[in-house]
């Protein structure tokens, strides 16, 4: 099949598999996994920061970090597009008793500064105490832009405000700007980095802070259930990951680009934007479920809206994009 769903939809290689049956394991719980504490000091490092912390997902990552940073009753401003607000269970509100403040995104991803500051609580038993700024990227497959990262960890730490970033796909952000991981993760006092959208491991995040958040976040790993035992097998493969698939993610940006412009040679489709390795695009309502059952049929598996998402990955190929774009033009004139 052709699946088109998302980048999380992604298989481990033969020699990610391979890569995951030599792991050297201990017990993580324990702290002496061997692999995952590799693969925590590598990502902490490449990251510029002091420490790291192997997670089962990211949704408990970003769960765990905004629970280091604030206390019951607190509040933390985020996007209304982030992930960690839509598309995360609400866990903020209903297992940490933090107050999410979710606030518009302006087109390029990125939240006004006056938007923030007009969002900041006084220090007033009346208010939740404002104690968080996150922000994400890559956040709809675009890439913040590094001046405003810059000056929004600046005027949020200028007011007394910590710094998360949901840098989920934060190797797609480096790799299309040319930047290093570090240079990203600079201004935020802890990231989330997951390794099982495009970098194809099956399961893992790793949250990277200081040694101080890090040991707090640690404490609700634990409360929250993610302590593993023998996790090294799944570290080696994010460690595999890290030597094998991130230079790549450069074909699927290349792939998205040509399935955009593909898509928008078809008259009955409106691409509405595509930035790394996603694909934004409308179709006629009214078509979509036959639409998504045709390409079904001929092994391409879509979520087919008015308004459609199309992730490219390290399973999907130049040709398969092809053949997509054949199969929805196909539809339309058959």
């Amino acid at each position: 099949m052709i699946d088109l769903r998302s980048d999380t939809v992604t298989r481990p290689s033969p020699a990610m598999l391979e890569a995951m049956t030599r792991a050297e394991t201990g017990d993580d719980v324990w702290g002496d996994d061997p692999t995952v504490l590799l693969l925590q000091a590598r990502v902490a490092d490449e990251a510029g920061k002091e420490a790291g912390l192997f997670f089962p997902s990211g949704t408990q990552s970003n769960l765990a970090a905004v629970m280091a940073h604030c206390g019951r009753g607190d509040e933390y401003i985020v996007g209304q597009a982030a992930h960690s607000y839509r598309n995360e269970g609400g866990g903020a509100a209903v297992l940490a008793s933090v107050q999410p403040q979710p606030l518009d995104n302006a087109e390029d991803g990125t939240i006004p500064l006056e938007r923030i500051a007009a969002v900041i609580k006084p220090v007033d038993d009346h208010f939740a105490r404002t104690r968080l700024l996150a922000l994400e990227n890559t956040i709809g497959g675009k890439v913040l832009p590094s001046d405003y990262v810059a000056e929004a960890t600046q005027f949020a730490h200028g007011r007394g405000l910590t710094t998360h970033l949901d840098g989920a796909r934060l190797f797609n952000a480096a790799v299309a700007s040319d930047q290093p991981l570090a240079a990203l993760a600079e201004g935020f006092d802890t990231v989330s980095i997951c390794f099982s959208k495009s970098l194809g491991t099956p399961v893992g995040s790793v949250l990277v802070g200081s040694k101080a958040l890090i040991d707090v976040a640690h404490r609700w790993r634990k409360v929250l259930g993610g302590g593993m035992r023998q996790s090294g097998v799944l570290a080696a493969a994010c460690l595999y990951a890290l030597d094998h698939n991130v230079k790549r993610l450069a074909d699927d940006h290349a792939n998205a680009a040509r399935l955009a412009e593909g898509l928008a040679q078809i008259e009955e489709v409106k691409v509405i934007s595509h930035a790394t390795n996603m694909v934004f695009a409308e179709f006629p309502e009214a078509e979509c479920a036959a639409l998504e059952a045709w390409l079904k049929e001929r092994g391409i598996l879509t979520q087919m809206l008015y308004s459609s998402r199309f992730v490219t990955h390290l399973d999907v190929s130049a040709d398969d994009v092809d053949t997509f774009v054949a199969a929805v033009r196909e539809y339309f004139t058959r």
